[in-house]
Order: structure tokens, then sequence, then C-alpha cells
């Protein structure tokens, strides 16, 4: 597909991009708005796959790691990225993960609505822990109990449900997540707190990251991703992280395959650092491989 009309995308606005896609204006289901590109695939796609990408905090659309990974993706899928609230042209604020999971949903269903037959989620960072919550809370069976008059999104305890029946994932790509919130065990994540809790770091995040963030604490605190990983099956997880990781070290990653059981595969990459900045063609390339297989 090298074009997409506005017509078949409501409540967005849609316009073309000098790349060989299309950029758009989707709404989460809160409202916000949320920018989003998507590329074809650039190889004969016989599978109608196409991989969502969700990228870590301070980053988006336009961000040369995002723009690298597309460019690799596409040569095995079509590629939808897109700008967490707070983030790049997307409206909002950060809410560092938490209503993050209502963006991806609304970028996934914006892939199917487009014809993909096929959704891969793969998430960076902040985006890896959004795609594991994404795919417990609109798994499979979620879009299943969606059909039969639910709502397509299992609750999260105390918190909210979504609504999208077309939002779920098929198969989950997890780079460099944490396994559990609120960690301050490296020095970067100790700088990262300061820049979310603290009245001065927001104003550095916003003026020296471009990142909008929400002043309010999670009340009620999401769903964490060791029990996100645990309800995933039977939707193929990958979980990758590299063992020079300056913020989360390798018991988070195992803690993560370990929940998630036989339905997870988990690559421990020698030498590789954090996220997308640090995921190089090869690694990519052998993601998205591995993610067509599936």
């Amino acid at each position: 597909m090298s074009s997409v009309s506005e017509g078949r995308i409501p409540d967005s606005s849609v316009r073309s991009v000098t790349h060989g896609g299309v950029r758009a204006v989707l709404r989460a289901d809160d409202g916000t708005r949320i920018e989003a590109v998507y590329d074809p695939c650039t190889a004969d796609d016989a599978t109608g796959t196409v991989i969502v990408v969700a990228h870590g905090f301070t980053g988006s659309v336009d961000r040369p790691a995002v723009r690298r990974a597309v460019e690799t993706f596409s040569r095995y899928a079509a590629v939808v990225t897109f700008s967490f609230r707070g983030h790049g042209r997307s409206g909002g604020l950060s809410t560092v993960g938490d209503r993050e999971v209502l963006d991806l949903a609304a970028a996934v269903a914006w892939a199917r609505s487009l014809g993909h037959r096929r959704v891969v989620t793969v998430g960076f960072s902040m985006g890896g822990s959004v795609v594991l919550r994404h795919g417990a809370l609109y798994g499979k069976q979620a879009a299943d109990a969606g059909d039969g008059g639910g709502d397509g999104c299992i609750a999260e305890r105390g918190g909210r449900t979504g609504a999208r029946t077309d939002a779920h994932a098929d198969v989950v790509v997890s780079v460099s997540a944490p396994a559990r919130w609120y960690y301050r065990g490296t020095a970067p994540m100790r700088r990262l707190h300061w820049m979310v809790t603290r009245p001065t770091g927001r104003l550095v995040g916003r003026y020296g990251f471009r990142t909008r963030i929400h002043r309010e604490a999670w009340d009620p605190v999401p769903l964490s991703p060791v029990a996100a990983a645990a309800l995933i099956a039977p939707v193929p997880l990958l979980i990758v992280h590299g063992d020079r990781d300056p913020y989360f070290p390798l018991d988070h990653p195992r803690m993560l395959a370990a929940a998630a059981g036989d339905a997870a595969e988990l690559w421990l990459e020698r030498g590789m650092g954090h996220a997308e900045n640090a995921a190089d063609e090869t690694l990519l390339t052998r993601i998205a491989d591995w993610a067509a297989r599936r």
C-alpha cells in the first residue's frame, strides 16, 4: 500500500509524507491526538503483516533511531510508527507508560484498518513496557471477549478498560524493558525519576528533551510489566535485552521471561546498550525476521 484515503480512518486527519507512506493524526480512546506514520513494505509482503513500533521515553516518530528501525523493518513488513502522548507532535502529557497503552491501541487499530491481517508490536524501553501491558490487556482472549459482547480489553486492578476490539497484537517484541515499576537501582534511572517527579526536572524534559510530562503520580498504579508478561500467552513474545544496558540490569529481562514461561523467547545481546539507540541493523534484522516467521 502506497497511499491511504482519509475516509478509511475515522476521527483522523491524513496527509502524504515524502518517504512513501502517510502521516496521520489518530485519536486515543481518551481523546488524545496521536501523530502516526505508515510506511509500506518495500518487498513483496504475502503475509499482510504490519509492525507497529513503540519508541522509548523522549523519542518520537522522527527520531533517527526510530527511522532506522523503520528502514530495516520495512524490508519484511509494512511499518506504523507513532509518537506517544507528550512526545513529538502528539497532544497530551506523558504518563511514562500508563495511559500510553491507549496510544498503542489506537496505532494497532489504525494498522488493522489499513487491511493488514497480522500485527506485530515492537517496543523499546518505555515502549517495551507498553507493548507488554497492551499484549495482556488487549490480548487475543480480550478480542474474543469483545466479539461476544465484551469491551475488548481486560480490566486492570482498579484501573480502566479499553473499548477497541480491533487493537490486539498477534506477536509481541519487548526490547530493553523494565520488569517492575519505580526501579531506581542505576544512576540513569535515578536521573529519569528526578526528571519525571520534580518541577525542575519536568522543565528539563520539556525544553531539553521536547517531552511534556504529566505532574500527577499514577493512581491507580498500572499493571506491572512482569505481571503483564504472564498474561500474554498464547501470543508469541520475544524479550530482547543488552548485557551493557545502563538503565536495567539483566535481572529485569530474566524476570519477564520467567513470568511469561513457554510463550517467551529471551535474547541477551552481548555488548548492547539500551533501547532503539543501541539496536543496530543486525539486531533489527533478526527481530524482523523472527517476527515474520511467527
